[in-house]
């Protein structure tokens, strides 16, 4: 039996739990812990605890106690993964082995700029332009210089995960209509200033054009049989459409070949008139893995595990163009 521990993953872990414990020669027994005391993950878990509120290296030390008490031989780990990513070799010495790339490339693909900088050089990777700033004067000169010309630009902080920190940016709105509709992921130019003229310096913040045609988001994984790749088109409502572009593919393989990703990744692209420009690269298992899995026929979070741990599963992708979507599936969480 392999003991996997799961720590504060988002909902749709859900499935990709599901996923790894269908297991043809081993017992998967997940542990999972979160912050959320009802997270549906618990559902598909087989022990379920609230995790750790601590920071910086109580957090680490939070962990290796973890999994010292429940005899943990797997960690997946999403929160803080690349503090734990750095603090490996402790868990190692404790037997526990993390299902998570090297440090050094995590903490690079972390930063957006620094993504961006690493790969601008590789031909055939189209980069949006883009300018880190981190006060309000330099804030304000990017955006009105790069405003000359582009229509609409967009940002985020350079560390973010998630796109939590994603805003487009908006110069007129109808205040009125504002208040009648959902705003999403939009903020005005004033309202952005008004933010950031109360600090005199703020974390590294990245401005870019923003792209308004179709995301592609790629799920990837290194295997000895070679680069498993299922790029999922997003649409406007839930459905997914998957196209194995070989524009993509190729772009998806430098991309792997140059940062050495040897663990599930998600590379995400967004078209503009026709190209498809780099967005992020995710270290970790992507939100939407499961769909790329059963268009594809490919387990990719039970291969990645045996893969840790040293055994190969062979695997044949089903490279049928599909259409997937999901749905909403009612549980009782207590």
């Amino acid at each position: 039996m392999i003991r996997v521990w799961f720590n504060h993953w988002f909902s749709t872990s859900y499935w990709l739990i599901e996923l790894m414990k269908k297991d043809l020669e081993e017992q998967i027994y997940v542990i999972g812990s979160n912050r959320q005391r009802d997270s549906v993950i618990q559902k598909v878990c087989d022990e379920w605890y609230e995790d750790s509120a601590a920071e910086g290296d109580a957090y680490i030390q939070d962990c290796l106690d973890f999994c010292i008490q429940h005899a943990v031989d797997v960690f997946v780990p999403r929160h803080k993964m690349v503090e734990i990513g750095k603090q490996r070799s402790r868990f190692e010495a404790i037997g526990v082995k993390v299902l998570l790339d090297a440090y050094e490339t995590i903490h690079l693909l972390n930063d957006k700029a620094a993504t961006y900088h690493f790969l601008e050089d590789e031909e055939q990777i189209p980069i949006p332009e883009y300018c880190v700033v981190n006060t309000l004067n330099q804030f304000q000169m990017s955006y009105h210089d790069m405003r000359n010309r582009y229509e609409r630009l967009c940002m985020k902080f350079v560390c973010d995960e998630g796109g939590r920190s994603f805003r487009k940016i908006i110069e007129e709105v109808d205040k009125l209509k504002r208040l009648r509709c959902y705003q999403g992921a939009t903020i005005t130019y004033d309202e952005v200033v008004r933010i950031l003229e109360s600090y005199e310096t703020f974390e590294d913040i990245i401005i870019m054009p923003y792209l308004s045609e179709n995301e592609i988001s790629v799920d990837c994984l290194n295997t000895a049989q070679g680069l498993i790749a299922i790029p999922r088109v997003k649409q406007a409502a839930r459905h997914e459409q998957i196209v194995y572009d070989e524009a993509i593919l190729s772009m998806t393989k430098k991309i792997i070949d140059k940062t050495n990703l040897q663990f599930p990744c998600n590379i995400q692209y967004r078209m503009e008139k026709g190209i498809p420009y780099l967005l992020e690269v995710n270290t970790r298992m992507s939100g939407g893995l499961q769909l790329s899995c059963l268009a594809s026929g490919v387990n990719i979070p039970n291969i990645a595990l045996n893969k840790l741990l040293g055994k190969t599963v062979s695997w044949k992708l089903d490279k049928t163009q599909k259409v997937v979507s999901y749905i909403e599936m009612p549980q009782m969480i207590r």
